[in-house]
């Protein structure tokens, strides 16, 4: 069996958390619990849109290391929808122009592109009627999905179903809510509705992994675990430093000295 990588492109809702950052956990961090005979390698980093990822140079650097065969998740929105900041992108404008620089990039490579639209972020009225902040974005991503032809994954529409039927309480136990004292990396608290804790996020890997399966992406034997319950206590954090190299390591064309205190 060929040795095969997955690439992850992608925010703060898919990439690898360091320990001081935990309880705080992306679904790419958690998705190779899911994956056997294939490596997972989250290149997604927080703060990351469509725009930004390629411009910093993380898209070149994993275009300068994917090989044919592999896969290329994409999944962004959650950075692209904020204004001001040189980050944004309209739905059928630049962010669908961008999202076309990873498939044609990965094609190039003969690697194989996936799209996974981004989890909703939990946002509800008074009334407890859920909002979806993320707007078009999915449907620019379908979209542009059909018109190449790349797969889709709709990680957005199913994590509303979730986060509706959990409801405005219940999902407080999926996103990273902390009353003040209750985690050391936390002292004072925190009430986060973008970034999810493990339980959150192991069941959005699960969802990509089932989603990998159906599709035929990978064959069944690359998968474990799709139907076993998986302990938070067994999702893995960053060391710090290296945290800290991976993010100045994995620009692609540029030295780690030129993106020392740029990146995020």
């Amino acid at each position: 069996m060929r040795h095969m990588r997955i690439f992850l492109a992608g925010d703060s809702s898919v990439t690898s958390r360091p320990q001081s950052m935990a309880p705080m956990v992306g679904w790419g961090q958690v998705l190779q619990m899911f994956i056997r005979y294939a490596e997972v390698i989250n290149a997604a980093r927080a703060g990351s849109s469509s725009r930004s990822f390629k411009e910093r140079g993380r898209l070149d650097w994993i275009l300068e290391n994917i090989a044919p065969g592999d896969l290329l998740l994409v999944s962004f929105g959650l950075i692209d929808m904020k204004p001001g900041d040189g980050r944004f992108t309209e739905p059928f404008g630049d962010y669908q122009w961008f999202l076309r620089q990873y498939v044609h990039g990965a094609r190039d490579r003969g690697a194989h592109p996936v799209f996974v639209t981004s989890h909703e972020r939990r946002v509800f009225d008074d009334h407890g009627n859920m909002r979806r902040p993320l707007g078009l974005y999915p449907t620019a991503m379908r979209e542009l999905a059909m018109s190449l032809n790349v797969p889709f994954l709709d990680l957005n529409a199913w994590s509303v179903d979730w986060w509706r039927r959990a409801g405005a309480q219940g999902t407080k136990e999926l996103f990273l809510y902390l009353e003040a004292g209750e985690h050391p990396n936390y002292p004072d608290g925190i009430a986060d509705n973008t970034h999810l804790r493990a339980h959150g996020a192991l069941e959005c890997a699960r969802f990509v992994a089932r989603r990998l399966r159906a599709q035929a992406l990978l064959t069944p034997e690359y998968f474990r675990n799709l139907d076993e319950p998986i302990p938070e206590s067994a999702v893995e954090f960053l060391d710090d430093h290296v945290f800290e190299q991976l993010t100045k390591e994995r620009v692609g064309g540029r030295t780690a000295a030129q993106e020392s205190g740029t990146l995020r």
